[in-house]
C-alpha cells in the first residue's frame, strides 16, 4: 500500500497537500495482516488511476471512497469472527461476537462439553431449554476418544454431536497440568500417557493446532502450560517462557493451515503468569501483539485466593485490547462470574453447574440449596419459582430430594439442567443491567444472595 501511494504521487498531478494526506491516510488502513486484501486494493487503485478520464480531486476522492468500501468488505469477510463492543458500565461490558455458526451475546457462560456432550443433558435441552449460545469441547479428550479419524470422517465436531451453534475447544493445556504425574514438558512440547490405557502421546504446538483444525470448533485455544496457583516465581517464570514460545509456534502453524469444513476458525492466545503482577503484565502485552480475534486469561482458579484472582484479572484487562473479547478460563462460581464481569471479562466456562448438580447442589438467585437435606423432604414448592427452565416448575423440591436419596439418575439430570439454566440467566441478566447502567448496584445485591446457604 505504501508503494501504491508513492506511485500515485509520482505519476499523477497532486494539486494540494490535502490530496497527499488523503492518499497517505488511505494507504495506511489497519489491514496489514491481510496481504491478499492489500494486493486487491493495490491493483484496484492502479487500474483506476490508469484511466485518463481522472481529472479532478473530487473524482479521485470518489474512487478512494469506493475502494475503501471494497477493502473493508473484503477485510470483514476474511475475519474468522468479529466482536462488537455495544455498551460499557464501568469496566463491565456488553458485546456481540459473530461466528459462522451464529452470534454470541456477551457476557456469556459456556457449558462444558468435554467429550462433545454436556454431561447428563440432551442436545435439545441445551438448545431449547438452557439456550446455550456456545459450548466447549476439549482437545485432549476428543483426541483420545473418539479420535481424529472419526471426527474428520463425521465432518467435524458440529456434525458429530449435532450442535449447530458456535463451539470452542480448549487446547489440552489444563489437562496436561492435571496429568502432572504422567507427563514430561520440554520446549518441543509435552509427552504424556493416556489416562485411559497408558499409551504414550506427544503434543507440540503444531500438533495441537492440527488437532483443533480437525475438531473444527469456531474458536481454538493456543497450547499453553498452566502452572499451579501456588507456584513460586522461578517456576512461573520458566512456565511463562514456555507458553510464549509455544504461542509463537501456534500462531505460525495456525496461519499455515486452513479450516477443513468450509467455515472459519479463530485462535485465542492465553495469558499466563500465575499470581505475579509483572509476569501477567508481560504476558498480556506479549499476547496482545499478535492482534488475535480474542484473548483468554488462563491459570486462575487453580488454588490461589479469590482476591488474588480478581487482582490478576484487573492487571491483565488493563492491557488487553478493548475491542476484543476476553475469556476467563475455568471460572467458576456465580459470584466469581459477577466479579469477573465487573472487571471486564466477557466469556466464562466451568464444570461447576453440572458437577455440583450431580452432587445435589442447586444454585439459585436466593442462595445455594443442598437437595439432600431433610428439610426439603416435604417441601412441595417448585424446584425454583423463577422458572429458568421447564424442570424448575415441572418438579417439586420434595420430589427432587426423593430422587437424590434414591440415587436415581434423573435427579442428576434435573439438577444439571437447572444449574446451567441459572448460569445462563445470570449472565443474561448481567447484560441487561449493563445496558441499563445499573450493573454495580445489582451485582452488589446479587453477591450477598448468591453466597447464602438455604
Amino acid at each position: 500500500m505504501g508503494k501504491c501511494a508513492n506511485d500515485l504521487m509520482h505519476n499523477i498531478p497532486i494539486w494540494t497537500l490535502q490530496t497527499k494526506a488523503t492518499i497517505h491516510t488511505f494507504a495506511h488502513l489497519h489491514i496489514t495482516k491481510h496481504l491478499h486484501i492489500h494486493t486487491f486494493a493495490h491493483l484496484h487503485i492502479h487500474k483506476a488511476f490508469a484511466h485518463s478520464h481522472i481529472r479532478t480531486f473530487a473524482h479521485f476522492l470518489s474512487i478512494c471512497t469506493f475502494t475503501h468500501l471494497h477493502i473493508h468488505k473484503a477485510f470483514a469477510h476474511s475475519l474468522p469472527m468479529t466482536y462488537e463492543l455495544q455498551h460499557t458500565d464501568g469496566s463491565a461490558r456488553a458485546g456481540l461476537i459473530t461466528t459462522d455458526h451464529g452470534q454470541i451475546h456477551t457476557p456469556i457462560f459456556m457449558p462444558v462439553g468435554t467429550l462433545g456432550s454436556v454431561k447428563g443433558v440432551h442436545l435439545r435441552e441445551i438448545k431449547d431449554d438452557i439456550n446455550a449460545e456456545i459450548i466447549l469441547g476439549n482437545t485432549y479428550h476428543l483426541y483420545l476418544r473418539p479420535g481424529l479419524d472419526i471426527l474428520e470422517r463425521a465432518g467435524g465436531l458440529h456434525k458429530f454431536n449435532g450442535f449447530d451453534r458456535p463451539m470452542l475447544t480448549d487446547s489440552g493445556g489444563f489437562q496436561v497440568f492435571s496429568l502432572s504425574g504422567i507427563r514430561k514438558l520440554s520446549e518441543e512440547g509435552c509427552e504424556f500417557r493416556s489416562h485411559i490405557d497408558g499409551s504414550k502421546h506427544f503434543f507440540s504446538p503444531e500438533r495441537v493446532m492440527d488437532i483443533e483444525r480437525t475438531i473444527g470448533a469456531d474458536i481454538m485455544m493456543a497450547f499453553d502450560e498452566c502452572p499451579p496457583g501456588t507456584a513460586d516465581y522461578a517456576y512461573a517464570r520458566k512456565s511463562l517462557d514456555l507458553t510464549h514460545g509455544w504461542m509463537k509456534r501456534c500462531w505460525k502453524r495456525f496461519h499455515e493451515t486452513e479450516p477443513k469444513y468450509g467455515y472459519k476458525q479463530a485462535l485465542f492466545p492465553i495469558v499466563q503468569g500465575c499470581v505475579y503482577k509483572d509476569l501477567r503484565q508481560e504476558s498480556a502485552k506479549f499476547m496482545s501483539d499478535f492482534g488475535a480475534e480474542g484473548y483468554a486469561i488462563g491459570g486462575l482458579a487453580v488454588g490461589e485466593p479469590a482476591e488474588k484472582m480478581y487482582e490478576m484479572i484487573e492487571v491483565v484487562n488493563d492491557i488487553l485490547p478493548t475491542d476484543r473479547p476476553r475469556y476467563l478460563m475455568g471460572v467458576g462460581t456465580p459470584v466469581n462470574i459477577l466479579e469477573g464481569i465487573e472487571r471486564g471479562v466477557d466469556m466464562f466456562d466451568c464444570v461447576m453447574p453440572t458437577r455440583n448438580g450431580r452432587n445435589a447442589c442447586l444454585f439459585t438467585a436466593e442462595g445455594i440449596i443442598n437437595m439432600r437435606n431433610a428439610k426439603w423432604a416435604d417441601c412441595f414448592e417448585p424446584v425454583d419459582p423463577m422458572a429458568h427452565c421447564f424442570a424448575d416448575v415441572q418438579y417439586t423440591k420434595a420430589y427432587l430430594h426423593h430422587l437424590f436419596k434414591a440415587k436415581e439418575l434423573l435427579a442428576m439430570q434435573i439438577a444439571s439442567i437447572h444449574n446451567l439454566s441459572f448460569y445462563l440467566w445470570l449472565v443474561r441478566e448481567a447484560r441487561k443491567q449493563i445496558l441499563a447502567n445499573n450493573f454495580g448496584p445489582w451485582k452488589r445485591e446479587m453477591v450477598v444472595k448468591l453466597s447464602r446457604k438455604l
